[in-house]
């Protein structure tokens, strides 16, 4: 497909081309790995897209700006697109003409224009003119330090990134060590991705998301980052059972006394120098208010850690524009928004400080290996009767529940007896008939807290060998037995779902782990199944379908 010497084609539409097999892939990978987004890495051709965000990244991270071009254009086979060329001058024209200065704990900050039509554009701009005040002469303006946030949020909204030097407000102080050599030792990757997050003193490290796969030890990394940082930190976390495995890894990797780490959610409400919280209930309204936001004045937090932070919303995007002068942690296995707003994380949260391909750690052994299935099943006649009279609507909903699925389930455990297992899925009725024909226990949004939590821990430990979960188990679940997941229905087309429940079962072990996806044949849901897998097969994971026959068991 590809010249003999250069491994990579460019495209006018920003996208870039890899093969995969080329002798200099891994010489051309490591080159334009800062400047792309990997789109996808299947086995043959990579694709890599290049954005405004994907240059601004690398710029932020200090490449650069004149190698860019150079980095990019001494691989590609047929040069590159002239539309590209001035896509890139565009983009790095655009950075580092604002910059944020001065000391937040001031009151106020400096924002420097070097651009005078840029400055005046700025001044002119509705939303920006009511938060900032020009200097006398031009290309400055003077903004309080609470809408610092706010004002960069606006900027990258007109396209313009600003480089962001005003640094941190004082912050309680947290002095902890880490147990490593007692059963643990920071991965090389781990410690790399702090140093990145760290890097550059105050003004421009200390922002900014890491990106790793499931498995590879977030949480980990931030419980380092905390101890690095040595300042009272907030982690907010996707649901109560987060909530809990940060505890426990904050108690098992440290020294942190345990009445140091205080767990704020809807059950329990206790802030320490180690606060975790949940998004549920930061975002929890009262009327018109928020009442739960002052838990970010109730102690001067010096790190705010989000997890999965791709999943952000919107009510801790705003107040996140209040935190600036906080350093920002945030952690997931995909920047990937299905609302597409990745830019908000880049302007609030800060650049991408490092990541990591899926399949280079688990050729690493650091995440398990693992298969992927689809298996089909055929709707019997009076679901197929069901469905074809429902409203289109109600559609997926009806195939996804089909009870068809639940003797394949079965077949499927019977056939992996040693396997720790998880049956996956959304609708609890159907999860209610798949538990109580397996007899295994089920987890929903229902089952109280204490008890959700000693049933993971008997999975844990072997006593259980199945668990069948409703949507709390797509998450920040930490069950590293587990080999085994079976998904039974999903949330319409989320590949971020996708990628998280593949994620629990990719601790490492000496298995290849086995996850795989039961769905109705000739369905909106087939069709939707697809969409779910892409992101997957982006990482370069492949399904292997099944298409059964009616009565037919699994193979």
């Amino acid at each position: 497909m590809f010249g003999p010497d250069h491994p990579l084609i460019i495209q006018g539409d920003g996208s870039i081309l890899l093969d995969a097999h080329h002798a200099r892939a891994d010489e051309a990978r490591a080159a334009i790995g800062p400047y792309a987004e990997v789109v996808s890495a299947p086995e043959h051709v990579h694709t890599y897209r290049l954005s405004a965000i994907s240059v601004w990244n690398a710029l932020a991270l200090g490449r650069d700006a004149s190698d860019v071009k150079i980095d990019l254009g001494r691989f590609a086979r047929f040069g590159m697109p002239s539309n590209v060329l001035a896509d890139i001058d565009a983009w790095v024209g655009r950075y580092g003409k604002i910059r944020l200065v001065g000391d937040p704990g001031a009151g106020r900050l400096r924002l420097e224009v070097s651009d005078k039509a840029l400055a005046m554009e700025l001044a002119r701009t509705p939303k920006l003119a009511a938060l900032l005040t020009p200097e006398e002469g031009d290309g400055a303006f003077t903004l309080d330090a609470l809408h610092r946030g706010e004002v960069k949020w606006a900027l990258i909204r007109l396209g313009y990134p600003v480089e962001d030097h005003a640094g941190y407000a004082p912050s309680e102080p947290l002095t902890f060590s880490l147990k490593e050599g007692q059963g643990f030792t920071l991965r090389d990757y781990q410690r790399l991705a702090l140093e990145s997050f760290l890097a550059a003193g105050a003004g421009a490290g200390g922002h900014g998301v890491v990106v790793l796969p499931c498995g590879a030890g977030k949480t980990l990394l931030g419980v380092a980052a905390a101890q690095r940082v040595g300042a009272s930190t907030l982690v907010v976390a996707t649901s109560e059972a987060a909530v809990q495995q940060w505890k426990r890894e904050f108690t098992l990797r440290s020294d942190l006394p345990e009445d140091s780490i205080g767990v704020y959610t809807a059950r329990k409400k206790d802030v320490r120098p180690v606060t975790l919280a949940t998004y549920s209930v930061l975002t929890l309204r009262r009327g018109n208010d928020l009442p739960h936001l002052s838990l970010f004045r109730a102690r001067p937090f010096g790190l705010v850690i989000y997890d999965e932070v791709h999943l952000l919303p919107a009510p801790v995007f705003r107040m996140t524009a209040s935190l600036q002068a906080v350093r920002r942690l945030g952690l997931t296995a995909t920047l990937l928004r299905e609302d597409g707003r990745e830019e908000d994380v880049f302007a609030l949260i800060g650049p991408k400080r490092f990541d990591v391909p899926w399949k280079t750690l688990e050729r690493q052994s650091h995440i398990a290996s693992a298969e992927c299935r689809e298996v089909r099943v055929p709707l019997d006649a009076t679901t197929r009767a069901l469905y074809a009279q429902a409203e289109p609507t109600q559609r997926f909903r009806i195939a996804a529940e089909a009870p068809a699925k639940d003797e394949v389930v079965r077949g499927i455990l019977a056939k992996h007896p040693t396997r720790p297992a998880l049956v996956m899925g959304v609708y609890v009725r159907q999860l209610e008939r798949l538990a109580a024909a397996l007899g295994a226990p089920l987890v929903t949004g229902a089952t109280p807290a204490a008890k959700r939590e000693a049933l993971y821990e008997s999975f844990r430990k072997g006593e259980v060998r199945c668990l069948v979960l409703s949507r709390v188990g797509s998450f920040a679940l930490d069950l590293p037995a587990a080999s085994l997941a079976v998904e039974v229905s999903g949330t319409y087309g989320s590949r971020q779902e996708e990628a998280q429940r593949l994620g629990r079962i990719l601790r490492p072990k000496e298995e290849t782990a086995l996850f795989i996806t039961v769905v109705a044949r000739d369905t909106v849901e087939q069709d939707l199944a697809h969409r779910r897998q892409r992101f997957l097969a982006e990482q370069g994971y492949r399904y292997e379908v099944e298409d059964l026959a009616v009565g037919s068991r699994p193979g």
